[in-house]
């Protein structure tokens, strides 16, 4: 049995150790606040974005002869990976790696673009094509950051050095609710109309015209999947920091408690000891 010394000083050790995880947990809760608002302006946003794209559409040549929608069949496919750069946040950069690897096909000639310093270190350990890399992403990324990064895909796709661009990332569905996702970005597909009533085909006049508008549109429309991405995946770590977090300070809590028992079952132990080392002397005294 360990002596109470020793136990004392893992139940300090535990309980500073509860103090840090507690304080994190906080921080984290606070910059999830932040996250969640952003990301739920977001996505209006981004639904306006389609909507408007959809509607331009119905008045352009033939928007499906556009360079961002012309499938070549090639079997380059360049994943564009969202990850974290930090750590303790539980299985969030594991559930986005196992996504990303079960997404690879064997026939496929497969390239990266990683962003967050776990997924950059795990693929290139493993000797992958990591074309690009970004690290130290912000807490609150901008829509520039991810505009930077969709107009290097864009510029890959185009110059037909990659034949398809898939993105994986991590949706936010609640703080203790995260999904990771796998999904098509390049070449577009089909435009739908999201809801929209057909009926409804107003005669709008486009300056200079439909044709050109649409051109402008559709590179903004992937910068703006990158960015409502990109904050969905923070919110996600965010909510995944501060859930493996107070998970943390529970099992803490609970170990201070078994520490205690055991450091009462040893003074006890030491006490009755000296009792009857008391006892046996008096009685030798006689």
């Amino acid at each position: 049995m360990e002596s109470m010394r020793d136990i004392k000083r893992r139940i300090n050790s535990v309980r500073n150790t509860q103090k840090i995880t507690k304080a994190m947990k906080m921080v984290a809760a606070a910059r999830l606040r932040k996250s969640q608002e952003m990301v739920e302006k977001a996505r209006p946003f981004f639904n306006k974005n389609r909507e408007v794209i959809y509607k331009v559409s119905r008045y352009t040549k033939d928007y499906t002869e556009h360079p961002l929608f012309l499938d070549s069949g090639g079997k380059r496919h360049l994943y564009l990976i969202i990850n974290s750069d930090r750590g303790l946040c539980g299985s969030y950069n594991v559930n986005i790696i196992e996504k990303a690897k079960a997404s690879f096909k064997p026939d496929e000639e497969i390239s990266l673009i990683t962003i967050g310093r776990n997924a950059r270190d795990y693929f290139k350990k493993r000797d992958y094509n990591i074309i690009s890399e970004y690290i130290n992403i912000p807490d609150y990324p901008d829509y520039w950051f991810s505009k930077r990064i969709g107009d290097e895909l864009i510029s890959l796709f185009k110059e037909r050095i990659v034949d398809r661009i898939s993105l994986v990332y991590t949706h936010f569905n609640s703080a203790i609710s995260q999904t990771a996702r796998m999904i098509p970005l390049l070449p577009l597909t089909a435009l739908e109309g999201s809801g929209l009533e057909e009926n409804k085909k107003l005669d709008y006049l486009y300056e200079p015209s439909a044709d050109q508008v649409f051109d402008v549109l559709l590179p903004a429309y992937i910068n703006n999947i990158l960015y409502a991405a990109l904050l969905e995946s923070k919110a996600s770590e965010f909510g995944a920091v501060m859930t493996a977090m107070d998970s943390a300070t529970e099992n803490a809590e609970e170990l201070i408690g078994e520490l205690t028992l055991l450091y009462n079952r040893a003074r006890q132990s030491a006490i009755t000891t000296e009792i009857a080392e008391i006892v046996g002397g008096a009685e030798a005294l006689k």
